[in-house]
Order: structure tokens, then C-alpha cells, then sequence
């Protein structure tokens, strides 16, 4: 996951003020830094977003702060899932704080009933989010219903290759990573990384240095179990004249074999 820094000297501060943090969990801050993220109390930031929740909800908040990052977010997601009901995805995605909103990825992208078409289009307005952190619980959100039907979500995804927004384009690549960060690997993109090429091969030249990266290192991902495979797509890829785009994504894609 790439977490960059988005306010002025964030990234150079390695504790995080307590006057930040104090914003933070009032809900009246976005997080700068992935410290951030991780440092902000997400139960006293849920109490001041929702002061009427049950105690027996607040309990269930208390004990999934418990846990890894990710299993909070999905944690307090399907509280407040099971709560609000589907109308508070829309209260926390218009949320100001980041991590509300990365609440809602995980309130849209996990509720029961949906075909994956539909849980795609519930995640698509937070996978476009400006906000680097809510891009990431995006795809996380939906990664184990994309990975159990991968015929299906390759070619869903595949359209999403074309869209003006290289958020969502970037999505499509991001989301599928063999290896993927802090997140289950997909055994069968690790065997058998070329199921995903509908999605890989309409990226091989993308304007956007946001989605080569993420081109880039799904094949990284790849070559750590097929390297021969990522050699050769990335011949292929650069016969000829290779726009500059596909030279920068093959370079990252090859950097540790």
C-alpha cells in the first residue's frame, strides 16, 4: 500500500502531536500519514460520530480495537452496518474524517445479498475517493468476493481499465495483486498470473504514473512465483517501439529478479 503524506511536513514527524490526534478523533481531521491512521483511537472517534449508538454496539467496537488495522476497519464497518442499515453508508461516505469514510468501504462492500456487479458499483464512488487512505479500504473491502470469482471479476474489472479516472483504473489493477499488502494472497493468480491479463493489458502503456505502479507491482508480485512469465510479458510489452510508460512499468516490474 502507498501511503503518502498530504499535509506539509506530515511525512518528516514521527509522533503524532496530540493536538492532531485530538482532531483526528473528533472526526475533524483527515489523517496525513499512515501513522496517523494507525494512531487515532477509532472507538472514541466512532463515539464522536455516533453518540447514539447502543452499549451493546460500543462493546463490539471496544473489542474489534483489538484487533490488526484491517479487521477493525471491517470490524466497525459491519457494526455500523448492522446499526444504521445501508443508510448510513451514505452518512459516513460524506464523512470529513478519512477513516469514516474507510468505515463506509467496508459498510458497501460487505453487505449481504449482493452479486458482485453490485458490490462493485457500491464501492466505485470510494474507490475514486481523493483521499489516499479510503482507496485503499476500498479495494480491501471487496478483495475477498472479487477473489472468490475471478472469471467474473476479471472481466468486471476489465471495464473499469477504460475510465477517465485513474483511481478507478488503478482499482482494477490494485485490487487482483497476486500478494497484495496487508491482505490474503490470491493462490490462483500466484499459479496462474496470465487469468488476469484483460485487466493487465489495456494498463501495459497508462498515462498515469498511479497505475503503472500498481502495474508494476502486480507483476513484481507475479515474478515472485512465475518469473519467466513476467520476463516474457514484458518482452512482449516492449517489442518495437514501447511507449515510455511500458518501459517504466517493465523496469518496476523486473526490479528484483
Amino acid at each position: 500500500m502507498t501511503l503518502p503524506a498530504t499535509r506539509k511536513g506530515a511525512s518528516r514527524v514521527k509522533a503524532v502531536p496530540p493536538d492532531v490526534l485530538d482532531a483526528l478523533e473528533r472526526g475533524e481531521l483527515q489523517s496525513a500519514t499512515l501513522a496517523e491512521c494507525l494512531a487515532l483511537d477509532q472507538a472514541r472517534l466512532l463515539r464522536a460520530v455516533f453518540p447514539d449508538l447502543t452499549p451493546e454496539a460500543a462493546g463490539q467496537v471496544e473489542a474489534a480495537g483489538q484487533s490488526g488495522i484491517l479487521k477493525r476497519m471491517a470490524g466497525i464497518g459491519a457494526v455500523l452496518l448492522a446499526q444504521l442499515g445501508p443508510a448510513g453508508i451514505a452518512r459516513c461516505q460524506g464523512h470529513p474524517s478519512d477513516t469514516v469514510r474507510g468505515w463506509a468501504c467496508f459498510m458497501a462492500g460487505r453487505q449481504p445479498g449482493l452479486g458482485l456487479a453490485q458490490r462493485l458499483a457500491a464501492i466505485r464512488p470510494l474507490a475514486d475517493d481523493p483521499h489516499f487512505g479510503v482507496r485503499e479500504w476500498a479495494w480491501m473491502a471487496v478483495r475477498p468476493y472479487l477473489a472468490e470469482d475471478l472469471d467474473s471479476s476479471i472481466a468486471l474489472l476489465a471495464g473499469w481499465t477504460a475510465s477517465p479516472a485513474e483511481r478507478l483504473r488503478r482499482f482494477a489493477s490494485e485490487a487482483l495483486r497476486p500478494r497484495g499488502v496487508w491482505c490474503a494472497h490470491i493462490t490462483a493468480l500466484k499459479q496462474n498470473p496470465q487469468q488476469a491479463l484483460p485487466v493487465l493489458e489495456p494498463l501495459k502503456a497508462d498515462s498515469s504514473a498511479y497505475v503503472q505502479d500498481s502495474v508494476a507491482n502486480w507483476l513484481n508480485d507475479a515474478a515472485k512465483d512465475n518469473p519467466d512469465w513476467v520476463r516474457a510479458l514484458c518482452r512482449r510489452w516492449q517489442r518495437d517501439e514501447p511507449a515510455a510508460a511500458t518501459r517504466r512499468i517493465c523496469n518496476r516490474a523486473q526490479r528484483n529478479l
